[in-house]
């Protein structure tokens, strides 16, 4: 009887310390911050951090630019056409001067070369046109050397964090612990994937942005190939 006792005091202490011990012996862990991880990253993520920006900001003024460029009024060579039936040549230069558009750019040169031959007037719309595609392509290159210079950025950091890992190591002699190379990894690793997410998001919004001029440059050629057939029709 007293050795049954004495198995229930020895379950009934074991059973208080468990909980303690649980306690004890949980382990903690760490949560990934980005800011945390971006910093161990070095000065390249200074670097890429600047880039980013840059393209940004060059990506949302050239994409207004470019979508008030291709906002037109369906009405304009309609109307151009009658100002050039009814001989009013400077009503239609008017109306040209106050469209913003590169299309009634092109057609305000255009109207200025009437009487000329037809090759001098087409050759005068498309250097206008030239002209405005240059411009709604402006800070153009800046996104395509972010797209491309970004991932190399990245590996570039990878490199010097391995030579930095390798150094601590070296130092360090025969007491060589993780924890000492983890600097160097961290700045290894974070500066690639952060070169990675730079260029691939530069690459798809310059993609978008040339994409968008296309689609502007389509209707530039549509406009001029209506007003050199209102120039054509008299002959007829």
């Amino acid at each position: 009887m007293s050795i049954l006792l004495s198995l229930q005091a020895i379950g009934a202490q074991a059973t208080e310390q468990l909980p303690e011990f649980t306690a004890e012996v949980m382990p903690t862990h760490a949560e990934m911050n980005i800011i945390d991880l971006a910093i161990k990253g070095g000065w390249i993520m200074v670097v890429l951090l600047i880039l980013s920006l840059v393209a940004i900001y060059i990506f949302i003024q050239r994409l207004l630019v470019i979508r008030r460029a291709g906002k037109e009024d369906e009405s304009f060579m309609n109307r151009i056409k009658d100002y050039i039936y009814e001989g009013k040549v400077e009503s239609a230069l008017n109306l040209c001067r106050n469209t913003n558009t590169p299309s009634a750019r092109m057609i305000e040169k255009g109207i200025t070369r009437l009487g000329r031959p037809m090759n001098d007037v087409l050759v005068a719309i498309e250097n206008v046109g030239n002209l405005e595609v240059a411009k709604l392509e402006k800070g153009f290159p800046v996104i395509a050397t972010t797209a491309a210079g970004a991932p190399m950025l990245g590996f570039l950091g990878t490199v010097t964090g391995m030579v930095r890992a390798f150094f601590d190591m070296a130092n360090a002699g025969s007491n060589v612990d993780i924890s000492l190379l983890s600097n160097g990894i961290y700045e290894a690793l974070v500066t690639t994937v952060g070169g990675l997410v730079v260029g691939i998001i530069a690459l798809f919004a310059y993609n978008y942005l040339v994409s968008q001029v296309d689609n502007v440059v389509n209707k530039m050629e549509a406009r001029t190939m209506e007003f050199m057939d209102l120039l054509n029709e008299p002959a007829n």
